[in-house]
């Protein structure tokens, strides 16, 4: 592509920053390269002011740097000389290089940009340099001890990523946490690899997700740079690996990362891992590796109760409502909803809260139960299998050991008026039947008698970690 059509592709801007325009010209180089090269390669880098006034491109590591001045080194020039408006010249170096020509620490990595590639000096003609801080690329900095909400479907987990964040000594090696999609084994990384590079500034950590893991290693077999690649993980003091599962069925990525993992822990390195499931359960990764997961520490997240997801709930609402200037609260019917209604992932009930707050804006605390059910009506699954209140008594029978006939009945011991009570409460929060027809369908019971029971379900929870488990139980069956 000509300068002219470089222009005519991005649009003129004279008066752009620097980080709009290395903005556009990324966008250019995604289009250009097409997602996984430029994730690969390019996704990490930053434009950053050099220690004589000058503008750097700051990369990650040295196999990263070498490619780009292979492969892509003349076409950011190109790119850059046709939208910057002052004509600058670009530099290409590393981010050991660049901190140590600045003077800076080189053993504390900023949080990740937005926008940028992954490289070194296109000066430079010896091999790739390893990278001797810490790679954090691929961490969040929203992800922190601080703005994780423990509980005690979390609370083991939680400590021992305190624990490994702090450096103590008699840890076990690996650490593996394990659980389903959305539990919060991310965050959970993140905030180990955060508090870990603060508590010691000079110990090297890398996190990477198992596809970038592979990535990564794909294309160091390609361009010959395996021994680099190696050096680069071999030599962290800590070692983060998200999502391990991923490299299930990829035979030469599995055994790289047996060596890795076996050489890290000969050498007393500290390895966390997380997965879907615990190691003995993924059954499509080598035994090898497998036994080798689970000879440290496995450590399991549970489905967040109710207590924990009000109380994320609450945590969110007062970090948006810091951001945006609006007052952290929703109606307590409006809460009781949401951590009710998305129980089986921690992203979606922060995602329901997000459609709130994006739909409702600063009115978001005075929306009724009624309003935001109308409001999130359209976010909910499509999918989701519509559950009956003929369902809900049978599966409350099943549950609660009674005939279906009991909870119709006039009895009122507490043996059968506590699932009953239960059971309308489901009612009320599965369907979309009103209080008289699930009266109705009760034993043709008055509608004050269904919200009688909803409440006195409401306050029991509170009171009663029984029920509250009893109750998530039903609510999951139902769903399926």
């Amino acid at each position: 592509m000509s300068q002219m059509a470089i222009k005519e592709h991005l649009g003129p801007d004279q008066s752009a920053p620097d980080a709009t325009v290395w903005t556009r010209a990324c966008l250019t180089l995604k289009g250009e390269f097409g997602d996984d090269t430029y994730g690969s390669w390019l996704a990490h880098a930053s434009l950053r002011a050099g220690s004589d006034g000058g503008l750097c491109v700051v990369t990650p590591t040295g196999i990263a740097r070498d490619w780009i001045r292979r492969y892509a080194w003349r076409r950011i020039g190109e790119i850059w000389a046709a939208i910057d408006p002052q004509g600058r010249v670009l530099r290409l170096k590393s981010r050991l290089e660049f901190e140590a020509e600045s003077g800076a620490d080189n053993d504390r990595a900023p949080p990740s940009e937005a926008v940028g590639p992954v490289a070194n000096d296109p000066a430079m003609t010896g091999g790739a340099l390893p990278f001797k801080s810490s790679r954090t690329g691929g961490l969040q900095d929203r992800f922190t001890f601080e703005s994780f909400v423990a509980g005690p479907a979390n609370e083991f987990a939680h400590a021992v990523a305190r624990r490994v964040a702090s450096w103590a000594d008699g840890h076990f090696n690996p650490v593996v946490f394990h659980g389903p999609y959305g539990f919060g084994k991310t965050h959970l990384l993140n905030a180990l690899a955060w508090e870990a590079m603060k508590t010691a500034p000079t110990r090297r950590v890398v996190y990477l997700t198992a596809e970038r893991f592979l990535s990564s290693f794909v294309r160091a077999l390609m361009e010959k740079q395996t021994a680099a690649f190696k050096e680069d993980l071999r030599s962290a003091d800590l070692l983060l690996i998200d999502d391990v599962h991923f490299i299930g069925g990829k035979q030469s990525t599995q055994e790289e990362l047996f060596h890795t993992l076996a050489a890290l822990m000969e050498d007393g390195r500290r390895v966390v891992f997380s997965a879907d499931r615990a190691p003995s359960g993924l059954l499509e990764i080598d035994a090898r590796l497998r036994s080798h997961l689970s000879c440290g520490l496995v450590c399991g997240i549970e489905p967040a109760d109710r207590s924990l997801r009000l109380g994320i709930l609450e945590r969110k609402l007062q970090v948006l409502g810091r951001q945006q200037g609006f007052s952290g609260a929703l109606r307590p019917e409006v809460l009781q909803f949401l951590a009710d209604r998305f129980t089986d992932s921690v992203r979606e009930l922060e995602g329901a809260l997000n459609t709130l707050i994006v739909r409702a804006g600063a009115g978001v605390g005075a929306l009724s139960l009624d309003e935001a059910q109308s409001l999130l009506r359209p976010h909910l699954r499509g999918g989701e299998r519509r559950v009956t209140v003929d369902e809900i008594q049978k599966a409350a029978c099943e549950h609660f050991g009674l005939k279906q006939v009991d909870l119709l009945s006039e009895r009122r011991t507490r043996a059968v008026a506590r699932p009953r009570q239960a059971a309308m409460w489901l009612a009320k929060q599965l369907t979309t039947r009103s209080l008289p027809d699930i009266g109705r369908r009760f034993g043709g019971r008055d509608h004050t008698t269904v919200l009688h029971a909803v409440r006195r379900i409401e306050e029991l929870r509170a009171l009663d970690p029984q029920l509250n488990r009893d109750l998530e139980t039903l609510v999951r069956k139902l769903r399926g």
